[in-house]
């Protein structure tokens, strides 16, 4: 027996609005972010000096969980996520454990006392000491500074911005 044609999504065409909703929802999945904020991100994207596509992605980009699994201390986004919320994370010395906290340039971002008793992160960054980020600078003693400002094509998401952009355009 066949399958009936055309009962799988797959086989379906998808529409504009179906494209823009589609690589919205992964740019949301990829950073882990609820669609409220999300929505909030993209508005203060909208109101910055640059285009707004590059402009929401390096908002999402900043935030502290990201910026923790991008200089090596974890092994994932969530992962990372979990070492913030769980106050393993000094940001210029204090603990901050609020996954959303926005990095700015210059910011230091280091292991907590407790979080240098966990292997596992040590072993994370020692591991990813190497993958490096044009906006990363990383120290061999468990460190890692924001040290520039964040390009767009520096950030390896593969999203076409624009679609986003287009789709809170029609939608809000």
């Amino acid at each position: 027996k066949r399958a009936v044609k055309g009962t799988a999504r797959s086989d379906k065409k998808l529409t504009e609005y179906g494209k823009q909703l589609l690589e919205k929802q992964r740019l949301r999945a990829y950073y882990g972010v609820m669609e409220k904020q999300f929505v909030n991100y993209f508005l203060e994207a909208k109101k910055s000096k640059e285009q707004t596509g590059p402009a929401l992605v390096k908002i999402l980009e900043s935030r502290l969980d990201n910026m923790t699994y991008r200089m090596g201390f974890a092994s994932s986004i969530r992962q990372a996520r979990q070492m913030v919320t769980h106050g393993h994370m000094l940001v210029n010395g204090k603990k901050v454990d609020i996954p959303s906290y926005r990095l700015s340039v210059g910011d230091q971002v280091a292991l907590a006392p407790r979080g240098k008793k966990v292997d596992l992160f040590k072993d994370n960054y020692e591991t990813n000491f190497v993958t490096s980020y044009p906006y990363i600078s990383k120290d061999k003693d468990l460190k890692a500074t924001f040290s520039a400002e964040i390009n767009r094509e520096d950030i390896p998401v593969e999203i076409e911005d624009q679609l986003i952009v287009e789709f809170y355009s029609k939608n809000m």
